[in-house]
Parts: structure tokens; sequence; C-alpha cells
């Protein structure tokens, strides 16, 4: 009789994260699929209108690896209004060698935000200038307040303008992050980001481009990740055709959603200016080269990435 898999709640998960490097996992999952060890299905979707919301069934595996993952994460974009969270979802995880379910981990989509917002971060060390004078956050969300506190492992800067569609939001933000001992402020728009920053990390759902070509600094970074369906949008796509180094967590995936999609799509970008993020972490192609490049990179998340967030989990909970 197969054995029954470990339900595992997030709050087990929670303290067992402490003592996991996530940043060095997802650099690890980024050189495991750019190097062609992994096997990843095309995103299994579910768009809702009424309310606005989707749902992604990511899945895959690496080879050679001792662990097979199935995600199913959520995001209903009004349900803070009902006092309910965003996001939800979990990860299951199976034996590669036999199938059997090891574990299911009930982790409200959180692993999903924080293998998000480490990949946001993996992004910035390599891409980002050494010495911003300030980071710009468009969105004021969970994955916002994510994204600046896994920043602070890779870069010094603590002086930070927030701009959100409504002010109350990026109030709150402000307020919070300042607890994080970051001195931020809101901007009145996404142009104005664009004017006083050199880091600029974009995680919002829009479906309207929110930063123009023509609008970055020199030397400026952007990272994109709130673009994961064909309908969202957050930058133009001439910006990513004027960009110096246009940068894909997966060039398949990105052909289908994603800011490259859009740029793809409007003959703004070709295919060979697209560099993967693994191929840069592996040092097969350079990541920022000089301080007047601008660099873009497009992050719509992969399931090698829950694979092995999952997996580091389990592992730290084993008996």
């Amino acid at each position: 009789m197969a054995r029954a898999p470990r339900i595992i709640p997030w709050s087990e998960m929670a303290g067992a994260l402490d003592s996991i490097d996530c940043l060095a996992e997802m650099e690890r999952a980024f050189s495991q699929y750019s190097n062609g060890l992994s096997v990843i299905p095309p995103v299994g979707e579910l768009v809702f209108q009424d309310p606005p919301g989707d749902v992604h069934i990511k899945y895959g595996y690496v080879r050679g690896d001792e662990y097979y993952v199935v995600k199913i994460a959520s995001g209903f974009y009004q349900n803070p209004d009902q006092g309910l969270p965003s996001g939800d979802g979990m990860m299951l995880l199976f034996k590669q060698s036999s199938g059997e379910a090891l574990a299911i981990l009930l982790d409200e989509g959180r692993l999903t935000d924080i293998r998000t917002a480490a990949a946001g971060a993996v992004a910035a060390k390599l891409l980002a200038p050494p010495n911003p004078d300030c980071i710009g956050i468009l969105g004021a969300g969970t994955q916002a307040r994510l994204q600046l506190e896994h920043l602070q492992e890779v870069i010094a800067c603590r002086e930070v303008l927030v701009w959100a569609r409504r002010p109350e939001k990026a109030a709150a933000y402000c307020q919070d992050m300042a607890k994080s001992g970051f001195a931020v402020t809101s901007a009145d728009s996404p142009a104005e980001i664009a004017a006083k920053c050199q880091l600029i990390v974009c995680c919002t759902p829009s479906t309207r481009a929110l930063l123009q070509a023509g609008s970055l600094r020199p030397g400026t970074h952007v990272t994109a990740m709130g673009s994961d369906t064909a309908s969202k949008q957050e930058l133009a796509a001439e910006l990513l055709g004027s960009a110096d180094l246009v940068v894909a967590d997966s060039l398949p995936q990105c052909r289908e959603r994603g800011e490259i999609s859009h740029a793809l799509a409007g003959a703004f970008l070709s295919e060979d200016r697209i560099v993967e993020l693994g191929k840069i972490i592996d040092g097969e192609h350079p990541g920022r080269e000089s301080e007047d490049q601008i660099t873009i990179a497009d992050l719509t998340g992969v399931a090698v990435q829950d694979l092995r967030i999952a997996a580091a989990v389990y592992e730290r909970l084993l008996p």
C-alpha cells in the first residue's frame, strides 16, 4: 500500500525557510533550466473575468533529480477589498523514480511569492547598477513588499520611490516598508519612477504599459514580473526594443506571455537579442557590462523554481 503524502501547512514551512538560501536555490533553478536539464511543459492557465483573476498550473522535473513538482497558484486581485489575500495555492511534491506522492505543501501561494521575489533579487544582482541612488517599485501589494525585502541581500540602496494606482495603497506601503529600514516616498506616476530611479521593479497585474520607450535614465535596470499572462503588460514593447540587454527566465515561455511576447509580436525585438537568465548565471553570457547600459529582465515564473523551493522546504522538514 502506498504511503500517504505528508501534509505540510504554511505554519511549518515558514520556520524552515529561515535556513534556506532562496537566492542560491533560484540561481540553481535557472542554471538547470537553461542548461537543458529540466523538463518543463507549457503553463496550464485559467483566466477569469468576473471577478478578474487567474490560476496557473506549473509542473516539471530536472533529469536525474529526486523529485518532480505540480504547483497550483491563483491570483484574484479584488480579494483584498474583501479582506482576503489576493493569492492562494499549493505545491505537490512527488518522487521522480516512482511517482510516489511525498508531500502536499499547503503554502497558500506564499512559496510562489517568495521564489518570485528571490528571482527578482537574482536578476538585480546580475543586471542592476551596483550603486543605484533610488529603487523604484511599481505596485504596492505582497510582491512589491517581498521584492524590496529580498533586494536587501544584493543592493545597499535604501531610498525607494513607489507608485500604485490607489494612493492609499502606496501610503500604506510607505509606512510598512519604513519598518524594514527603507526611506519610501510615493510617486505621482510611473513616469516619475522612470525619471528618478535606476533600479525599477514592476509587480502589478496591469494590462497596459506603465513604462514608456525613452523614459529610462542611462544605466537603468528594470525587472518586470507582473505580466504572467498574455493579456498583461507593464512595459511598452518599444522599450524592450531599445534596451541594451533583454533577459528572459524562459525564452519558450516568454514567447507566449510576459513583456517579451509583446515586443516579439510587434517586431520591436528579435529572439537573437534575448538571453536567458541561466546563461548569465553560468557565465555563458555577460550581464551588465557598462554603467550606461539599459537592461530589462522579464520574469514569467518557471516551474523549476517551484521544484527547487518545494524540495528545499520538504528536505528541511524531514525527521
